[in-house]
């Protein structure tokens, strides 16, 4: 497939998971693509190694590299900003400073990207953002501010769709429900509760959120911004 050939595509936070899937995605469809990471130098080098991607270390805390590696990329034609982390626990009883370091990996990091790759990305460029069906249902206890992360993203979108659309570019953020990763794995021992909330009583593959992405980055999607698209087997049903 070469769907995406001669395209250049950033990935922020590509080297597991989700990201991971979507870095192979818009690989396989011809698209020249980099993407960052953080602490799993090893998952990043090998998939860089598979798919002939560039891997690039930044810290998605860290507001001023997040904006340099953007800029450094030069003229995207798509950016996709997956990086991101949960807290749980009381929230009575959480560290501030780790709550404040979601936040900025979760919502400054998205925000401030995506408004730096909008100065130089062509007209018809791609603005993806990974959220969460949590943005819009939190059923259980203990993650209220990844809820408020996730939420803010759709304020996000909605926003800069407005101040990007005269030039053509979209903006929208896919919101996954429980997917089988690392981080959330499908033999997890959340997996009964989560799947007692949802429609499809299965984790989704990482692979099913890529497509998405795909499709949303492609030219079948190009009247489609400001919007959300949850996948995530009815969970918020």
């Amino acid at each position: 497939m070469s769907a995406f050939k001669g395209k250049t595509v950033l990935v922020l936070g590509g080297s597991r998971g989700i990201g991971a899937a979507i870095v192979r995605r818009f690989s396989a469809e011809g698209a020249a693509v980099t993407f960052t990471y953080a602490g799993s130098r090893q998952a990043a080098e090998q998939l860089a190694s598979d798919t002939g991607s560039t891997a690039v270390v930044t810290d998605s805390a860290d507001r001023d590299a997040v904006i340099a590696q953007v800029r450094a990329s030069g003229p995207l034609d798509i950016l996709v900003v997956n990086a991101g982390i949960a807290v749980f626990g009381d929230a009575l009883e959480q560290d501030p400073d780790v709550i404040d370091r979601l936040l900025r990996i979760n919502v400054h990091a998205p925000y401030h990207a995506a408004v730096e790759a909008a100065r130089q990305m062509p007209e018809g460029g791609r603005i993806i953002v990974i959220g969460s069906v949590n943005g819009d249902r939190m059923p259980i206890p203990g993650m209220a501010s990844y809820a408020l992360s996730k939420s803010a993203l759709q304020g996000l979108a909605r926003g800069l769709a407005r101040d990007f659309g005269p030039r053509g570019i979209t903006i929208n953020v896919v919101q996954p429900g429980p997917i089988d990763t690392e981080a959330n794995p499908a033999d997890g021992p959340m997996k009964d509760l989560m799947h007692s909330f949802m429609a499809l009583k299965r984790h989704g593959r990482s692979d099913e959120v890529a497509s998405m992405v795909a499709w949303l980055a492609g030219p079948e999607a190009g009247f489609v911004t400001g919007a959300m698209h949850t996948i995530d087997g009815g969970f918020g049903a």
